[in-house]
């Protein structure tokens, strides 16, 4: 029996929670299709600060180095919130996708049918919705330098950069493109051209990276107007590709089309390297009440599976059987109407649902 080797990396508040249903899934598929999974965790985010005084060790980084892909919960909390910049758990997320060199990110914005009625948007806005974010993940301002905070004579001063070079641009937008052959072959670039002079670049070199492409459409939207064209009829949308900032911001937005945060899953990709996460939070307030909606992180192993582990078809059995428990009535919290039909779940109760249909697939 050949093995498929990842390491788990639980993070903070329900990412340890999370991220073992998730690894009950995987190890679920691995033996139908005939693998042995060997996990290995580290501590990274706030775990790492409390067990070794900084949130992201060479010991963990090394360790995902030497195995095809990455399972992480989340990581931050108010307990660490008063820690240095560079001592809070978010900059061993920023450290670890700079390290392994993730700089694509793929958010799936997708409904399902049974949770229509979870959405704050209207019925016939969501129905449909499959929309794939490409988010750039290693630029853009949240690593550009300079950034301080500085006395100044009218009081304190704060610097953010805001930066891209042609290359960071020109492969997040291949990957955009290379994403869009196997959809509707559509690509929509979110920029602020008007005003920036980062996002002038942006779309000088997306317009002549898409020349590669010449059968799948470009266009082009302003980030504001996206964000509002995204809430007003978000099926108008196949691949999205934008920047490091804009697709943070864009993305969480997208989460209300589908219900719920907890249910949409990412895949960090770099050109060797690969980390999985849910896009929801730490969400300390019920960390350890088994609350936590794990769906996100199941669908983030589906992502895994997809892209990393060989194992297409287990990526379109998790996929199709977190479809099957939500159209079944199994509900967590937080995406539970109170409708009779529904069933309220917890977090494991959602996992081993999953695993259920899994197997009679």
């Amino acid at each position: 029996m050949s093995t498929k080797e990842i390491v788990v990396l639980p993070g903070d508040g329900i990412g340890p929670e999370v991220t073992e249903e998730a690894v009950n899934v995987l190890e679920t598929v691995c033996e139908q299709y005939g693998y042995n999974l060997k996990t290995h965790h580290y501590a990274m985010g706030g775990a790492s600060i409390d067990r070794h005084g900084k949130p992201l060790t060479n010991e963990t980084v090394e360790a995902c180095k030497e195995v095809p892909a990455v399972l992480l919960g989340a990581v931050g909390g108010e307990k660490w919130n008063s820690e240095p910049k560079d001592r809070r758990p978010e900059s061993g997320l920023l450290g670890i996708r700079k390290a392994l060199g993730l700089f694509a990110n793929l958010r799936p914005i997708k409904t399902y049918d049974a949770l229509i009625d979870a959405s704050p948007l209207k019925n016939e806005s969501v129905s449909g919705v499959d929309i794939l974010i490409m988010r750039e993940l290693t630029g853009g301002i949240y690593f550009g330098e300079p950034r301080l905070i500085e006395e100044t004579p009218k009081g304190e001063r704060a610097v953010d950069t805001m930066c891209y070079e042609t290359y960071e641009v020109e492969r997040i937008v291949k990957q955009a493109f290379e994403m869009a052959e196997g959809r509707n072959k559509t690509v929509t670039s979110v920029d602020k051209s008007n005003v920036l002079d980062s996002s002038r670049l942006w779309k000088q070199v997306t317009k002549k990276t898409a020349e590669q492409w010449p059968d799948t459409t470009l266009n082009h939207i302003l980030v504001d107007n996206c964000a509002m064209q995204l809430v007003r009829d978000p099926n108008q949308f196949d691949v999205m590709v934008t920047g490091n900032m804009f697709g943070d911001i864009l993305s969480d937005e997208a989460s209300m089309i589908t219900g719920s945060i907890g249910m949409l899953p990412s895949a960090s990709i770099g050109e060797k390297y690969a980390m999985y996460e849910p896009v929801h939070g730490s969400a300390p307030d019920i960390a350890g009440q088994n609350k936590a909606n794990p769906l996100a992180a199941i669908a983030s192993v589906a992502l895994m599976c997809r892209y990393s582990l060989d194992m297409r078809e287990a990526a379109d059995k998790i996929e199709k059987s977190i479809g099957i428990t939500l159209e079944n009535g199994y509900r967590t919290g937080d995406i539970a109407s109170g409708t009779s039909d529904e069933q309220p779940v917890n977090t494991s109760e959602m996992s081993q649902a999953v695993i259920r249909h899994l197997k009679k697939l």
